[in-house]
């Protein structure tokens, strides 16, 4: 496991900091998400995307359906990246999104998380 990026967006107050991994296996997965858990207690989400080989797993962490883990989930298809993972812990800042809102910002963070890898 390799942290290749960082990337934090702040956008109506609420903090989106996206983190991109290469990994191994889904272990790897699921050790980074517990770890990011334990480091970000305040967060209020971090939904995830990866893919490993032909295993592919997404979360929305209690976002509304759909608005966080398929975007990100996305940005990792669309760009054919495989034995990635990102994850983005997002500190609320008070003030909803939308559903609309949320995936922009979501999608946001991920697409400047990896520019590094190109």
């Amino acid at each position: 496991m390799k942290l290749i990026n960082e990337y934090e967006y702040t956008i109506k107050k609420s903090r989106f900091i996206a983190y991109y991994y290469e990994i191994d296996n889904e272990d790897e997965a699921k050790g980074i998400i517990e770890f990011l858990k334990k480091e970000h207690k305040k967060a209020r989400h971090i939904p995830y995307a990866y893919k490993v080989g032909s295993t592919a797993k997404k979360s929305d962490d209690k976002e509304p359906s759909n608005t966080a883990g398929s975007p990100i989930y996305n940005i990792l298809e669309k760009n054919n990246l495989n034995n990635r993972l990102i994850a983005v812990v997002r500190y609320f800042g008070g003030i909803k999104l939308g559903a609309g809102g949320l995936i922009r910002a979501y999608s946001t963070a991920c697409k400047e998380v990896i520019k590094k890898d190109y």
